[in-house]
């Protein structure tokens, strides 16, 4: 067989993440979005050869599978296929062309795309409500200082947190 042949079958196993990478996605619960919290473990296994781990939170009692919230949650796609795919697409691969070398459709390529920029939205809002809390911490003086420089006076704090959530250029006009 040619090595370079991209069948679904010869593709390795990934290993298996430690549940330190974890995190309860019940939003009501107490341990919501808390990673290394100690409060999760292994319920049992599902799917084919019982590759897939259920999470038990004994926070707030909820099962989920450690694919909840990924790319590969109620997917049928190997997760090579999967990662394949994200590849191709941060590569700058057209979606015919993503299709073609993964040898998926063009819908499910569209559908893994639509999901990715969902997660990397909701990646990126939970960066600036990381540093919106850090904005608390660093003192005022200090803050001025970096944003504004030594050339600009008389900036206010809302004017500084505008700089640190939008950039610090100006858009182009």
């Amino acid at each position: 067989m040619d090595k370079n042949h991209l069948s679904h079958q010869s593709e390795p196993a990934f290993p298996e993440f430690p549940l330190f990478f974890f995190a309860c996605p019940n939003q009501i619960c107490a341990a919501f979005n808390k990673f290394n919290a100690g409060n999760l473990f292994i319920a049992e296994r599902m799917g084919k050869d019982k590759a897939i781990r259920r999470i038990y939170c004994k926070t707030c009692g909820q099962r989920f599978s450690e694919r909840e919230g990924s790319l590969i949650q109620n997917t049928k796609l190997p997760e090579a296929v999967v990662v394949r795919i994200t590849k191709c697409l941060s590569h700058g691969c057209s979606i015919e062309a993503t299709a073609d070398i993964c040898e998926v459709g063009v819908r499910t390529v569209e559908r893994m795309l639509e999901k990715a920029g969902r997660r990397a939205q909701d990646f990126h809002q939970l960066q600036l409500e990381r540093l919106e809390k850090s904005l608390q911490v660093v003192h005022l003086d200090e803050l001025h200082t970096r944003v504004a420089g030594k050339q600009k006076k008389g900036l206010s704090l809302a004017d500084i947190v505008q700089k640190v959530v939008h950039g610090f250029t100006h858009r182009w006009r």
